[in-house]
């Protein structure tokens, strides 16, 4: 598929995370044109920050990375979908997964 598909509707879309060897759901993000550029070009997330309205390379400083398996997108081209290898926690919170509050 060509890239400037993705952007059609947005200029940030979401990015689901998700654990290449578990298929365990780890994050949701969102990239930007530049962000999935550097994600290709690196092997690693790399995400735009919509607090800090900045590039966000997961990992960069806590050395959490996301080493990029394989990369989709779905089938309105609206919404990507990373499976990763997740070098320690994915949350902030120290948590491998962000999704760690069950409600039901």
């Amino acid at each position: 598929m060509q890239l400037d598909e993705l952007f059609t509707k947005s200029d940030l879309i979401p990015c689901i995370v998700q654990e290449d060897a578990t298929g365990e759901v780890l994050m949701l993000a969102y990239m930007n044109r530049e962000s999935l550029a550097q994600t290709l070009a690196l092997g690693e997330t790399v995400f735009w920050s919509r607090s800090r309205q900045e590039l966000w390379h997961k990992g960069a400083t806590s050395g959490h990375v996301q080493r990029i398996v394989s990369l989709h997108a779905d089938c309105d081209s609206d919404t990507l979908l990373a499976r990763v290898v997740q070098t320690g926690a994915a949350c902030h919170t120290g948590a491998h997964s962000c999704f760690f509050k069950a409600i039901v």
